[in-house]
């Protein structure tokens, strides 16, 4: 199919998805649990996310041809083949339509399993891509668990686009090993930092904070971990004003009026947030504001702060829930060391009126998205997203998923053959 083909039928995708935005979001928050408000959000960034796909392919995956001495020089891309896109339950819809829509641009087909804790959106795609005109067996979706996920692993694909924990990325990785004939695109978490440096308004860094950790209960890759500030007096004035806005965020199902932030994903989510936040509390961190299960069930739970700057041997672990982590340092050369004290590189932010200070940090931080004044949160689908260490193997997707969705073919063109000479050659 031409390219032109193939763009016609994602832009009509992106007419479909548009068209069935609050389906896509009553799917979502119905699934995991997301605020109502959130899932709209996702369901348009997802036909947004076309535009910005066929973009990025003229950019970074586009042809073009140059002028040689013998001729001319070519450059195209072609499809690797067979993608298997893993999909995450916090963006069921937006993280694999990153995925898939850079992938059909290019050519290939994919194979897509959705989360099984947030599967419903994926026939609301597959209809959409229908009733756009994409030709049947172009993508294809497999539901199931853990086993389903295996048995597709180990059939012929081409490539593997993954968004979810380390754990499981690196399992991958090493399933892997060996095979460079697969493109491998994992995008995993971080245990991200936050750096809040002197700014004027302090109840500015205490929004811009509390929604960095817990947007999304906490179950964005991207949310803060980690709140970095100073010793004495404003950085005791911020942590009151963060822990005033967790206490006062509003808490309850998806589909209730003015709420924040919905539950966890699971149960057992919720178990594992409360057993992260004790196991710091025994080595040695202070609860300012605990993490607590509410009485409705399920994976309702509460945001917490705790201070960790005298515990020791904390795990260097991404806890998917609303915790965050107040270390206290004694200057900002020290917030910079503690903030790179992580095995990830995904996401990091420093608030702060001084632009020396963001130089600094700009230079020294490792992570792939770096924000000043703004949620870690935050990230546009016209950058490319992705992070150094744990948090990925270097292929960052957004903006860049067009550098993984095909390969690039050089090409020196000659109308005729003609007589080779080189030194030593025969004549």
């Amino acid at each position: 199919m031409p390219q032109s083909e193939r763009t016609a039928i994602l832009e009509a995708y992106a007419d479909e998805i548009g068209a069935r935005t609050d389906a896509i979001a009553e799917a979502i928050s119905r699934d995991m649990g997301k605020a109502l408000w959130e899932s709209r959000g996702e369901a348009a960034t997802m036909k947004a996310k076309v535009a910005v796909s066929i973009a990025a392919q003229v950019e970074r995956a586009g042809g073009k041809v140059q002028e040689a001495a013998f001729g001319s020089m070519h450059l195209t891309h072609r499809a690797h083949g067979v993608m298997a896109v893993y999909g995450p339950f916090n963006f069921p819809g937006h993280l694999p339509n990153g995925h898939i829509v850079p992938a059909l641009l290019a050519g290939n087909t994919c194979v897509f399993k959705p989360s099984e804790l947030a599967p419903s959106v994926a026939a609301i795609m597959a209809d959409a891509f229908a009733a756009a005109g994409l030709p049947a067996g172009v993508l294809n979706i497999v539901q199931g668990d853990r086993e389903t996920g295996g048995a597709l692993l180990n059939a012929d694909i081409d490539g593997l686009l993954f968004t979810g924990s380390a754990n499981t990325g690196v399992f991958f990785h090493k399933h892997f090993a060996g095979r460079p004939e697969v493109i491998l695109a994992l995008e995993m978490g971080g245990n991200n930092p936050l750096i809040i440096w002197d700014p004027a308004d302090v109840d500015a860094a205490a929004d811009i904070a509390a929604q960095s950790a817990f947007l999304t209960t906490g179950q964005r890759c991207s949310c803060a971990r980690r709140v970095i500030l100073p010793e004495g007096a404003f950085g005791d004035a911020v942590i009151e004003a963060i822990v005033a806005r967790a206490k006062g965020l509003k808490i309850g199902a998806w589909d209730e009026d003015d709420i924040f932030m919905g539950p966890l994903v699971s149960e057992q989510a919720a178990t594992n947030a409360v057993e992260f936040q004790m196991m710091l509390s025994k080595k040695g961190g202070k609860s300012l504001r605990r993490l607590k299960r509410m009485d409705r069930g399920g994976g309702f739970v509460t945001a917490g702060v705790i201070d960790v700057t005298n515990a020791t041997d904390i795990p260097d672990e991404e806890l998917f829930g609303p915790l965050m982590q107040i270390i206290r340092v004694p200057d900002f050369n020290s917030a910079l060391e503690r903030a790179n004290a992580t095995r990830y590189g995904l996401s990091g932010g420093l608030i702060s009126d001084d632009d020396a200070l963001w130089i600094q940090a700009h230079s020294e931080m490792r992570a792939g998205i770096l924000n000043r004044n703004r949620p870690t949160a935050g990230a546009s689908g016209a950058m490319p997203f992705g992070g150094p260490g744990l948090s990925g193997n270097f292929r960052p997707g957004a903006y860049y998923a067009a550098d993984y969705s095909a390969w690039p073919q050089a090409s020196q063109v000659s109308q005729t053959a003609t007589r080779m000479t080189a030194q030593g050659f025969p004549k």
